[in-house]
């Protein structure tokens, strides 16, 4: 007896310290309520959900979906709310829950995005795993304050002597390519890329609404030149939601702000905006938003002027980073005076204008020198540019004006017909394969033999024959000019003499 009256009095001690203990627990709890905003979709169309309830949610907050799929609240209208659906819209379903974030839109940056192909929402797309990246950045983001930006003074060598020469680029540029399709807008692009190679620039292609199989051709591109190591690939492509193509340039622009705000450069490719402008144009009619001019919603020129104006070189008292953006817009039957071409036009610093005709006869890259511009990459030229550009440029445009002349039959002169072999000569000098940038001095070299009249006696068919030459004995004999020249010295007497007197031992030695 004794012994099961010990063994009660046991049980007591460890229940009475059981329920100390779990008095002391809920003595440090703190109850209280939690309040959440619940909305419930009520209609569901291709990248556009309606969802009635939420009542304090902001515009272009996210707001989550069952299943982790998000959306952006678009339409803040009394009686419902409009998310443009960044995810597939398959699996939403009308009577479902939606929350809100209390965030709005945003993509991982940093070093590990380096090398890698990413989805619109910073998702990795190449199997390579997940992507290591140290902050996130909204899509939206302020441009800088004029204050804060440094004048556009550093060149940007794309490698294509017709681009280096007559339609400088400068880092922190906005330079527009426009053209009609498959005539070599994004070859241009992409030998621009190809340039930086050895660079410290880190590239960002950013493909919208891209065939699956452009994409990977770029892709398979890149990394067969080694510029895959420094670029980083954001791909929307024609498959996914509409709501992906349009964050897709703005989620590329922050990826590449990050490294602008360290101090780095950063070269955008937006392939192409037209595409873009579709997406949006999709979403806006979708939302029902009123149409204006060719069924566009009227804050479409917004929406890329907000984009474009991101692009830009920063003081040095901010690290003197840049972001030069390179837009790529499709005209129709060469219609440069269309709604969306001109309005980039009027919002980029230049353009690059590629034509159908120089495309059927050969000339290749098609740029057209007349119709392309660039205003403010010239105070970024070397020196050496500055010395042969201006001759290069006026021969060309004689030749394209006596060029038309001459079709009709007329009886030329001697001058008129000299102009006309110096033109076409300049002409072929100014074609370039692609793939194969040029550096600086080969440049020089090749357009100081033009201009200076030593291939005027040159048979068009060997033009390209002695330009190879030329490029090669420029790297070989003439390493002082070479180095004058990369340094940012002015082309001297001497080293022009040099060129001349090179060019033409070629000319003749091969005569």
């Amino acid at each position: 007896m004794s012994r099961d009256n010990a063994s009660r009095r046991e049980l007591d001690k460890v229940l009475e310290s059981a329920f100390a203990d779990l008095g002391g627990l809920i003595g440090k709890y703190r109850h209280g309520l939690e309040v959440r905003e619940l909305g419930r979709v009520w209609n569901v169309s291709r990248g556009i959900a309606r969802i009635r309830g939420l009542p304090e949610v902001r515009y272009e907050e996210l707001v989550r979906f069952p299943g982790g799929k998000m959306g952006i609240a678009f339409n803040l209208d009394p009686e419902d709310v409009a998310a443009v659906l960044i995810d597939e819209h398959e699996a939403i379903r009308a009577g479902q829950s939606v929350r809100r974030t209390f965030r709005i839109m945003d993509v991982p940056v940093g070093e590990g995005l380096v090398g890698r192909i990413v989805d619109a929402l910073g998702r990795p797309v190449d199997g390579k795993g997940s992507v290591r990246t140290s902050a996130r950045f909204s899509v939206e983001r302020p441009a800088p304050a004029i204050i804060d930006r440094a004048p556009v003074s550093v060149p940007l060598q794309t490698g294509i002597q017709s681009v280096d020469a007559l339609i400088p680029i400068g880092r922190g540029q906005r330079e527009l390519i426009l053209g009609d399709r498959q005539i070599g807008k994004t070859a241009i692009a992409i030998d621009t890329m190809i340039n930086q190679r050895d660079e410290d620039v880190v590239c960002i292609y950013c493909a919208i609404g891209q065939e699956n199989s452009s994409v990977a051709k770029v892709v398979a591109d890149l990394r067969k030149h080694d510029v895959l190591r420094n670029t980083i690939v954001v791909v929307a492509t024609g498959d996914d939601p509409p709501g992906q193509n349009y964050i897709a340039p703005y989620a590329a622009t922050s990826m590449g702000e990050y490294f602008m705000e360290k101090g780095r450069d950063v070269l955008v490719v937006y392939d192409d905006l037209t595409k873009h402008a579709r997406s949006y144009r999709e979403l806006s009619l979708l939302l029902r938003r009123p149409p204006a001019r060719e069924a566009y919603p009227g804050d479409i020129f917004y929406i890329h002027s907000r984009l474009l104006e991101r692009a830009t070189r920063l003081k040095d008292a901010l690290g003197g980073g840049s972001l030069t953006a390179l837009p790529i817009i499709e005209t129709q039957a060469q219609n440069i005076a269309a709604y969306i071409p001109t309005n980039l036009v009027s919002i980029t610093d230049g353009q690059i204008y590629l034509s159908p005709r120089l495309f059927g006869e050969g000339v290749l890259p098609a740029i057209d020198i007349g119709k392309s511009v660039s205003r403010v990459g010239g105070k970024t030229q070397l020196p050496a540019y500055r010395a042969v550009a201006g001759d290069l440029r006026l021969a060309h445009s004689q030749f394209e004006e006596l060029e038309t002349f001459s079709r009709f039959g007329a009886r030329l002169d001697e001058d008129t017909r000299k102009t006309l072999e110096r033109g076409r000569r300049v002409r072929e000098v100014l074609k370039q394969d692609q793939y194969q940038p040029l550096p600086v001095a080969e440049q020089i070299a090749v357009m100081v033999a033009v201009t200076e009249g030593v291939l005027d006696g040159v048979p068009l068919d060997r033009v390209r024959e002695i330009k190879g030459r030329i490029r090669s004995r420029m790297r070989g004999e003439l390493p002082g000019a070479a180095e004058r020249i990369e340094k940012g010295k002015p082309l001297g007497d001497e080293d022009r003499k040099a060129m001349v007197d090179m060019a033409r031992d070629i000319v003749e030695s091969k005569a």
